[in-house]
């Protein structure tokens, strides 16, 4: 890179070449001429903060002096720990918000309302659409004005998505688009969506799991299990209860009674509260977690919150199993199976998984069939249990959906 001393003339000399180049003036420290091929000049400063590099653009059609001036006010504010481009991108986003017609100032607004919702009317995956957008969206389209934006800038950026991070994410992306887009179209009668049918990068058919594990697997799961402490406890809890991962992880001791687990709708998918009758295996495990006081949690790796680090727990019972390529939801799958394999009715089951019964039969059928969900989840222990220690000591293979 150039260094020289610059002035006025020598800025207006310099001559652009095949790709961007800079030059830094030796007259001020951290600033520089950046020259494009194009023949445009913007004066930029770099400095360090916190150890790390940064740059800060300055504003197009400034001169030298103007530029020495700018650059030295940014290093006064990274001597007092301030870090300029931050403050930029805020001011720039506020303004954006400001306005109110830009692709992130509707997409906060809507953020904004579903997350002042009550607990129980609020989306459970609203923290989700909104690490989408912060992450994905507002980097890319979420300083253009809604109204302008045109479906091709859609599809590329859905392209983007898919190469560094799969169709499954640009369908992420793609999902919280259209809510927005139709949430914004519902208030603004001249807002047309520039999304149409086939922009899914995935069929509903592919992203569907079928995942399950063989006896053998559950076996060497389970036993692994009893080597990974609350963690081990916590995936067992899972299975014995066919719940999903967030239900079962942040169970609090308020919503066990005796035998009985209230889940309250705004821990619920289906914003329904759900009554799960605990087998014996289940309180068991409940009962030698140890009480931590102003803990509420049951399943607690730091006495604070509730277990988490799923990842690298999940990883060490595949290294502790050898069982490979599953997930912790997959587990919901195996009780849901293992529940028809010992007989019991689908209606039952599905009411043990917290599903509801078809639109006519849910309006007449009020029954809460407890006693019913009660013997589905102790039998669904004693086959986990068949399962883990076979009669006899004697091992049968098989799949959910085959054996006794």
């Amino acid at each position: 890179m150039a260094s020289k001393r610059l002035t006025a003339i020598s800025v207006a000399q310099v001559r652009p070449r095949g790709k961007r180049y800079e030059i830094a003036d030796a007259g001020c420290v951290g600033l520089y001429l950046q020259v494009y091929p194009s023949g445009t000049k913007r004066f930029a400063v770099r400095y360090r903060l916190a150890g790390r590099p940064a740059k800060y653009t300055l504003a197009a059609g400034l001169g030298l002096a103007a530029a020495r001036t700018a650059a030295s006010e940014i290093r006064q504010k990274v001597e007092q720990g301030i870090d300029p481009s931050g403050e930029k991108k805020a001011a720039r986003a506020a303004a954006e918000i400001a306005a109110g017609t830009t692709v992130r100032a509707v997409a906060e607004a809507y953020l904004r309302q579903q997350e002042a919702k009550p607990g129980g009317e609020r989306l459970r995956t609203i923290g989700q659409r909104r690490a989408t957008c912060e992450r994905l969206i507002f980097p890319n389209i979420g300083a253009r004005p809604i109204g302008e934006l045109r479906r091709s800038e859609i599809i590329k950026l859905l392209d983007a998505v898919e190469i560094e991070r799969g169709g499954r994410m640009a369908d992420e992306v793609l999902s919280c688009l259209n809510i927005v887009f139709s949430w914004h179209a519902l208030r603004d009668e001249n807002f047309r969506t520039p999304i149409i049918k086939g922009m899914a990068r995935t069929r509903p058919k592919d992203r569907m799991r079928s995942r399950t594990l063989t006896d053998d697997e559950v076996r060497r799961v389970w036993k692994a299990c009893d080597s990974a402490g609350v963690f081990g406890d916590y995936v067992k809890f899972m299975v014995l209860t066919a719940t999903r991962r967030n239900e079962a992880a942040r169970i609090t001791r308020c919503e066990v009674s005796g035998a009985d687990w209230l889940i309250g709708a705004d821990r619920y998918k289906s914003k329904r509260p759900h009554l799960i009758p605990l087998s014996k295996a289940a309180q068991a495990l409940l009962a030698k977690q140890p009480q931590v006081v102003d803990c509420p949690y049951f399943f607690t790796a730091d006495g604070r919150r509730a277990v988490r680090g799923f990842g690298p727990g999940k990883a060490r019972l595949d290294q502790l199993s050898g069982v490979v390529s599953w997930r912790l939801h997959d587990l919901r799958r195996v009780g849901r199976s293992l529940l028809s394999r010992i007989g019991i009715s689908n209606d039952v089951a599905e009411m043990c998984l917290g599903h509801t019964l078809p639109t006519i039969r849910k309006t007449y059928d009020l029954h809460d069939h407890y006693r019913e969900k009660k013997h589905a989840f102790e039998a669904l222990a004693a086959q986990l249990d068949r399962i883990v220690l076979p009669p006899g000591g004697k091992v049968v293979e098989g799949r959910f959906g085959r054996g006794p």
